[in-house]
């Protein structure tokens, strides 16, 4: 219970109003449930005829005996006014009276409740998906899509439905035990005494039943999340499946994942619907325990308990017993609902250590250069992919990254938006270390076009216009030409306001391409970063690509990774990467001359 109470505690604070109005409605409902069970008492002894004559009226207190003592005058005096076919209906007004206000603050204080639900839910939802759009990069390397999506989906809803469920118990039920408690200790201290021994017992059978269901539900959680990460890779490679032939591979990878949740599932659920016979079971005993006791005590000559006292006893009992029984029963929900929230926390309190600090700068353009000084990182703490690398990219100059594949050029570029931070050295603009600018202005100094055209599953409007604001149709208009996708957006069948479906799917891979030039054209930053921009396109589509790149480079800072080396021959430096250090700079025509890896790597793509 003590991780349940503090994720009252994180989530419930902003809804104080409306727990403060449930509680008090929930007083409520139990003092005037209590009254009901009571006014069954002269009903009672009326309709067996055992009600007792009594014919003073006392001044009104809250004593117990006064106000039993003026209930039993009044009933005795219409029935001896009117006779009992009178005195039923009376009292009954009375009982119905108390009822309709016992339902109405149930009503009321359960539509507070309703608000925190959803209102948590709601904040939890929120929280992961801010966390995730903040988080850096390098949490993704470490987690499987599958298993994040996963925790904002399928958790998130085991949250909804085991811990949020069980607020309303949580604060509504204790208040009707103790409320309850109290007019039992009115009526009759031996039996309450009783029933504070009997019921512990059943609780603490009740939870030592329930131990193992937390362990249970995060391990069918977490399979859920590798489920949903085969669908996630399946759908994403579903061109090389079935090239391959390996359907059948697939499906027998899930189908044994769909297994092993199956017989999870069993055993959790196997033990998830014992609660409520189990609860039963034990809520019977007690019952019978009760009213042998009850009996027992009527039976003595010198006791205060009636037999219309005991009904009305029992009749407020049964009051408690329910809510015992939903306290099992949300016992079990919420041990579920914990290990959900545990694998929701990998999430909500993983360490973001790209952070700015207090203070940070502020800068709206670069004016004189960037430079890398002996900038060293790694992935892992163990394998630099950088080694003490620096460069110095004056402003407005088009810098070429070339080597083999794993060299660090992606690596060394990421680092400049602080995808990554770098562990050694540092990267500076204007001889300000980037650590000390604020990152969304730092990031607004930067536009990116990277190999695989990333694009949303919207109009090729919101696309171009994607993280600008007030951009005016002129304006977008105007970047889709400089980047030589006007005519076929123009020619698409709804013009700019055409869908392109997941991930761009309806466009050819070099219209994607000029669609993410024409989103870095309108952003009009002064940094820009190519990274393989033409690599996967055929001869035309890298033209019209590489025009529209021309267009987009003028006057601009650029960094831009290359395989094809023809497509950096007119750079104004060169850098050759190679095992995570630059061993060579220069031009095209200096580096040939060089007779080093840059010729080599030239000579390879020359043949």
């Amino acid at each position: 219970m003590k991780d349940f109470i503090k994720i009252l505690k994180r989530f419930i604070p902003p809804y104080k109003i409306n727990l403060a109005s449930s509680i008090f409605y929930n007083i409520l409902h139990s003092i005037f449930a209590g009254v009901a069970m009571l006014l069954m008492i002269p009903v009672l002894e009326v309709l067996f005829e055992t009600s007792k004559q009594v014919d003073n009226l006392m001044p009104w207190t809250l004593s117990k005996d006064i106000i039993q003592n003026n209930l039993y005058y009044y009933v005795t005096l219409f029935k001896l006014k009117y006779g009992l076919t009178v005195v039923m209906p009376f009292i009954g007004a009375l009982l119905l009276t108390a009822t309709i206000f016992k339902v109405s603050f149930a009503y009321l204080s359960s539509t507070q409740m309703v608000i925190i639900r959803n209102g948590v839910v709601r904040d939890i939802r929120t929280k992961i998906y801010n966390k995730l759009m903040s988080l850096p990069l390098g949490f993704y390397s470490e987690e499987r899509k599958g298993d994040v999506m996963a925790r904002t989906t399928g958790d998130v809803s085991e949250v909804e439905a085991s811990i949020m469920s069980s607020i309303d118990m949580f604060f509504k039920n204790p208040i009707i035990i103790i409320t309850s408690v109290a007019f039992l200790l009115a009526i009759s201290y031996q039996l309450t005494i009783f029933v504070f021994i009997m019921l512990p017992i059943a609780g603490l059978i009740i939870g030592r039943t329930g131990k193992a269901l937390k362990h249970s539900s995060r391990q069918g959680q977490a399979k859920i999340g590798d489920m949903l990460g085969i669908i996630e890779e399946s759908l994403g490679g579903l061109r090389i499946i079935k090239a391959f032939n390996a359907e059948k591979k697939m499906k027998n990878r899930f189908g044994n994942e769909a297994e092993n949740y199956r017989r999870i599932m069993n055993k959790l659920q196997r033990r998830y619907v014992l609660a409520h016979p189990l609860s039963e079971f034990l809520g019977t005993i007690v019952m019978v325990g009760l009213v042998w006791f009850g009996a027992y005590i009527i039976s003595n000559e010198n006791t205060t308990l009636t037999g219309a006292s005991f009904m009305a006893y029992i009749g407020i009992f049964y009051q408690i017993i329910n809510p015992a029984k939903q306290f099992s029963t949300a016992f079990f929900n919420i041990q579920k609902g914990l290990a959900a929230m545990e694998r929701i926390d990998k999430i909500l309190l993983a360490n973001n250590n790209i952070n700015e600090h207090e203070g940070a700068k502020t800068l709206s353009t670069i004016n004189k250069l960037i430079e890398y000084r002996k900038v060293r990182f790694s992935y892992n703490n163990e394998v630099d992919v950088l080694k003490d690398v620096s460069l110095t990219i004056p402003q407005g100059k088009t810098v070429a990254l070339v080597g083999q594949s794993g060299s660090g050029k992606t690596t060394f570029v990421d680092l400049l938006p602080r995808f990554y931070d770098v562990q050694g050295g540092g990267i500076y603009i204007d001889d300000i270390n980037i650590k000390d600018l604020k990152l969304f202005d730092l990031r607004e100094l930067m536009g990116n076009v990277n190999q695989d055209a990333i694009l949303f599953n919207d109009t090729i409007y919101n696309n171009i216009t994607f993280g600008v604001e007030n951009a005016t149709e002129e304006e977008v208009i105007n970047a889709a030409k400089v980047a030589n996708a006007h005519d076929f957006i123009e020619a698409s069948e709804e013009g700019y306001y055409t869908k392109i479906g997941d991930r761009g799917g309806k466009l050819s891979g070099g219209q994607r391409q000029r669609l993410s030039i024409a989103r870095a054209i309108l952003k009009n930053p002064p940094i820009l970063i190519l990274d393989e921009a033409t690599s996967a396109l055929d001869t035309e589509s890298e033209r019209l690509v590489q025009d529209a790149l021309e267009n987009l480079m003028k006057n601009r800072t650029s960094l831009v990774i290359a395989h094809r080396l023809s497509t950096v021959r007119n750079a104004d430096l060169i850098c050759v990467f190679n095992e995570g250090e630059i061993v060579e700079t220069g031009t095209h025509d200096e580096l040939i001359s060089k007779d080093g890896i840059y010729k080599k790597l030239h000579s390879m793509q020359m043949n």
